[in-house]
């Protein structure tokens, strides 16, 4: 019996990366600009940023996104003094498809995309040496004994986000309810309320028994739900919560070290310091260095894009 073989039609396909970077930058940050012959997304993951594509400008917030098309000469960076995180993927794709990002440029992902850009972001993760959030990370190299097919997902997931934003055309997005209108169980009450208090007190030294008593739920209650919810244990999640916090104040450049130990609840500068080392692999002066380093090869243009 003879059967017919159906080729499947391929819309728009991403076959190389040139950088995929998550950067953490300055409050006083600016990229003076460039132009280059490949596509590039930046992806405001904390903070707010300004850009500027061949003399129109954009103000991007948290979970906007914006392209640039090759030979769009682009430049921009920290707005509103804040010190944003960004996300920035550049890559090869010339579908007749892509001509749409030149019209609709400015992209504010909904919650489905969300979850593709993460899986995506984590699939950069698993596939890179040094990683792409490491500030030593200049160039693509190929991470040894990474997961299997870990390279071929971003490809999927970059092209399943470029599609969705395709399909959604004009259509507007329905604004998302509130979150708590769209609580799912008890375990995501508890979690939010926890995270929520955590945020608020980065100053105090919590336990895990004060939060039972605060909030009336068993340890085991308590730990289940902020487990389930966040992948975390509830001090795991509480110490890389202040030092994301730190991060952001040593970007800020308003306190010295003894002061934002102080400010997140460290009995010392040194048990700061510590901690600081065990969660991110430098010391704050470190990070303070390679974030001014970074920043400034961003501004002469020294991506390494060779």
């Amino acid at each position: 019996m003879s059967y017919e073989k159906f080729e499947l039609r391929e819309e728009l396909a991403i076959r190389r990366l040139i950088t995929f970077f998550y950067r953490e930058m300055p409050q006083d940050y600016f990229f003076a600009g460039e132009q280059h012959d490949f596509w590039e997304i930046v992806y405001v993951d904390k903070g707010e940023w300004d850009v500027t594509v061949d003399g129109a400008p954009f103000h991007l917030e948290q979970g906007d996104l914006v392209f640039y098309g090759p030979n769009e000469f682009h430049r921009g960076g920290a707005a509103q003094k804040s010190t944003p995180n960004v996300i920035i993927i550049t890559f090869e794709c010339d579908s007749p498809a892509m001509k749409y990002f030149a019209e609709h440029r400015v992209f504010r992902l909904d919650e489905k995309e969300r979850g593709i850009f993460s899986s995506l972001v984590k699939a950069g993760l698993e596939s890179f040496d040094p990683p792409i959030d490491s500030p030593k990370m200049r160039k693509l190299h190929r991470r040894e004994g990474s997961p299997f097919g870990s390279e071929q997902l971003i490809r999927n997931h970059l092209e399943n986000m470029l599609i969705h934003f395709i399909r959604r055309k004009h259509v507007p997005i329905a604004p998302e309810k509130p979150a708590s209108a769209v609580k799912e169980n008890k375990e995501n009450v508890i979690a939010s309320e926890v995270l929520d208090y955590l945020k608020a007190n980065m100053a105090e030294d919590l336990t895990v028994d004060e939060l039972c008593r605060r909030f009336q739920v068993s340890r085991t209650q308590l730990k289940t739900a902020f487990r389930l919810q966040t992948g975390q244990g509830v001090l795991e999640a509480f110490n890389h919560m202040k030092i994301e916090r730190a991060k952001v104040l040593i970007r800020e450049e308003r306190h010295n070290y003894t002061e934002i130990a102080e400010m997140l609840g460290y009995s010392s500068i040194h048990y700061f310091s510590r901690q600081f080392k065990k969660l991110t692999n430098m010391t704050p002066t470190e990070y303070a260095r390679s974030v001014k380093l970074r920043a400034l090869d961003d501004q002469s243009g020294c991506w390494d894009l060779s």
